[in-house]
């Protein structure tokens, strides 16, 4: 019975405090506009903000994971303070920035804040528990695993409506006395996270000279280009993901329902969440966790396909089974994005062990950080460049042949990540 309460109180709980709390950086659209216009630059320009965060998180995530692997209590610490500290650094620099339109120092300020400091609490506030989690849950690494991840994934639909009601009755400068009010709030719940955090008592980390010799020595277990693959179709399932969830509302308003757009985001919330647990729950089932990775990529080709076939963007306004098969893209592809994330560190742990997981699950998240970089910047410049902007039924410019032209491109990287999966990703037992 204590054993049970533990793995709950010592791992679920605080994984989730700490994956709820970070998983908010992808609220960043419900308020990117608020910031520009209160500081007097463009949203283009702002939007830079979210890209550093999520290219720092990756790094954070790759240069620290040793950290992690030796301390969780110090790592997890350090995710806490800096997380809630790049938000009142946000807050900081968003009021300076109303006080002083146009003002460099506020963008740069932002960019810092929000992309360089919290982007250190979101690599190692991402890694801290998962570890910890795959240790409690022996049997089902992938429940485990995929319940916290999916809590980084649902966070967005949880604080959503949240900052909203705040955005709304907060009064004048509302936009940085909620990023304040948020820094509190979250730093109060990961340190709640960071106390109650703990491995299991029985668990010996392994000892090895170095901590370069460690990592060095497990990845020699296979063909580095095992472990090459696994970091490149884990790349591009967060680019394309990232690109076409990044036009997804766009997307959603080309086939008439622009009325609907909040509700399908919020679906696709639900579906993104529920990948990170359905998928990697499922995969504690499989006899090689990698057959995850095929039905990922298999369905999101599939209706990439179909979608490109029927022309579903351009012609499925009023189109009941166009509409359709262009939803199911966008939600198979939210479930594929949350499932690749999920699946990354047990993968990783049935492949080379749970000595170093820490640590090369930090160097594999590397991924993230450049994909955050190229996915939502590759398909912006797609529908720049091709196609043109026309109004839709309900005067809205859309792009359907950029659109279109986006899952040309994605549908093409989906098949080379299945490639990879298939031929250079070494089958393995999750009992290895």
């Amino acid at each position: 019975m204590k054993n049970i309460q533990n793995k709950w109180i010592r791992g679920a709980i605080p994984a989730l405090l700490l994956h709820f709390s970070i998983g908010t950086v992808y609220c960043w659209s419900i308020f990117s506009q608020e910031i520009a216009d209160y500081i007097g630059f463009s949203k283009g320009a702002v939007e830079w903000a979210f890209s550093f965060a999520i290219f720092f998180l990756g790094m954070s995530a790759a240069f620290l994971g040793n950290l992690v692997e030796k301390n969780i209590h110090k790592s997890s610490l350090i995710a806490s303070i800096t997380f809630a500290l790049g938000l009142a650094g946000t807050s900081f620099f968003i009021y300076y920035g109303g006080m002083h339109k146009g003002s460099a120092l506020a963008l740069v300020g932002i960019y810092i804040s929000y992309g360089f400091i919290m982007g250190i609490g979101l690599g190692t506030g991402y890694l801290s528990p998962v570890k910890t989690l795959m240790l409690w849950f022996k049997d089902k690494k992938g429940l485990a695993t995929g319940l916290a991840v999916a809590g980084f994934g649902g966070a967005k639909a949880i604080a959503s409506p949240i900052m909203t009601w705040m955005l709304a009755n907060l009064g004048e400068g509302g936009i940085y006395k909620m990023f304040a009010i948020l820094a509190a709030a979250y730093f109060i719940m990961m340190m709640i996270g960071h106390f109650l955090l703990a491995k299991p008592a029985d668990w010996v980390e392994p000892q090895v000279k170095s901590k370069e010799e460690g990592i060095l020595a497990t990845l020699k277990r296979e063909p580095i280009t095992s472990y090459i693959a696994i970091w490149l179709m884990f790349y591009i399932n967060i680019t394309c993901g990232l690109a076409i969830i990044s036009q997804e509302k766009m997307i959603v308003k080309c086939i008439g329902l622009a009325s609907s757009v909040g509700i399908i985001s919020t679906i696709s919330a639900i579906f993104n969440a529920g990948g990170r647990l359905g998928f990697s729950a499922w995969a504690d089932y499989m006899k090689d966790r990698k057959t995850v990775y095929y039905m990922i990529f298999i369905l999101s080709i599939a209706f990439t396909a179909i979608v490109l076939a029927t022309k579903g963007i351009s012609a499925g306004a009023g189109n009941a089974l166009l509409i359709f098969f262009v939803l199911a893209l966008i939600f198979i592809v939210n479930a594929g994005y949350g499932g690749g994330f999920s699946n990354v560190p047990t993968l990783l742990s049935d492949h080379y062990g749970m000595g170093s997981i820490s640590a090369i699950h930090g160097i594999t998240l590397s991924a993230w950080a450049f994909a955050g970089l190229s996915g939502n910047q590759m398909a912006n410049y797609i529908v720049s460049h091709s196609g043109n902007f026309v109004p839709n039924a309900q005067g809205v410019l859309v792009n359907p042949t950029g659109y279109q032209n986006v899952l040309y491109v994605t549908g093409a990287l989906y098949i080379v990540a299945l490639l990879l999966c298939l031929f250079l990703v070494k089958p393995t037992k999750k009992d290895n």
